[in-house]
């Protein structure tokens, strides 16, 4: 039994050392995960990781940030009653063929590439848009390589014109990522951006948190080969953008949880 004890106790400490960050923030997790279980037992569903996250998206103050995961921890149930969102639930989104989740960059993020110009508002439900963002977050997570917490996205808006332009649908997208999966988002690349979507940007970027404005990096058709064979392998770019990726519409499985 003493034998037992000690490999377990070993096997924790292990378990501590290969945690990355220093010790210092992963008390601090210990303390948010300590005060948000005290209120909702379901926490104890959640890993590490995931706390270190919401800790991070409110810059390590414990009190907003368990605020923060509480929401959270009421929102998952909700949003995700059978665990997971199926591709039947989201089938009008998928049939447009606006988003590919292929590829990842030289970080090892997985990639997200979405053309504006073939979402429709005029024939969206919000309800199933909310579903299919849910949808599209929890495949790239699953996506995810040993190791990294972030994905990266390109939004190709070539073509974007005011029949594509979606306000309530943007911001809803934009609560779901930054209130439900905070720290997820690696980087954005805007590409092929007309001047006529500037004026729907004006309206979401006051909604954007601070920490993820600087996310989104708006590229000039000049700079946007350099730009994107400096970020992306040329085996992983697309060949639209002159890599050797083909892109074909998915049908992933998203993982059963936000992990």
């Amino acid at each position: 039994m003493e034998c037992q004890q000690q490999a377990n106790g070993h096997h924790q400490h292990k378990k501590e050392e290969e945690k990355d960050g220093d010790a210092g923030e992963w008390k601090q997790v210990a303390e948010l995960r300590a005060v948000t279980e005290a209120q909702d037992p379901s926490c104890k569903e959640e890993d590490d990781y995931m706390l270190r996250r919401f800790l991070r998206a409110r810059d390590h103050n414990i009190g907003k940030a368990s605020a923060m995961l509480l929401k959270y921890l009421k929102w998952k149930p909700t949003a995700k009653p059978n665990g997971s969102i199926t591709a039947d639930e989201v089938s009008h989104e998928l049939s447009q063929g606006k988003l590919y989740l292929q590829g990842y960059d030289r970080q090892g993020r997985p990639m997200i590439y979405g053309f504006g110009a073939r979402h429709r508002p005029s024939t969206r439900d919000l309800d199933e848009f909310r579903r299919y963002v849910v949808y599209v977050l929890d495949a790239t997570v699953a996506r995810l390589p040993p190791g990294q917490e972030k994905f990266a996205a390109v939004a190709d808006l070539k073509g974007w014109g005011y029949s594509n332009c979606d306000i309530r649908g943007y911001l809803a997208a934009l609560e779901i990522m930054q209130s439900y999966y905070p720290e997820r988002l690696g980087r954005v690349f805007l590409i092929h951006v007309p001047y006529v979507f500037m004026a729907a940007w004006k309206i979401v970027y006051p909604f954007i948190d601070d920490n993820t404005k600087k996310k989104f990096v708006f590229v000039s058709d000049k700079d946007l080969d350099r730009t994107l064979r400096e970020a992306i392998d040329d085996a992983q770019l697309p060949e639209i953008y002159g890599g050797k990726l083909k892109l074909a519409t998915p049908t992933p499985s998203p993982s059963s949880a936000n992990r």
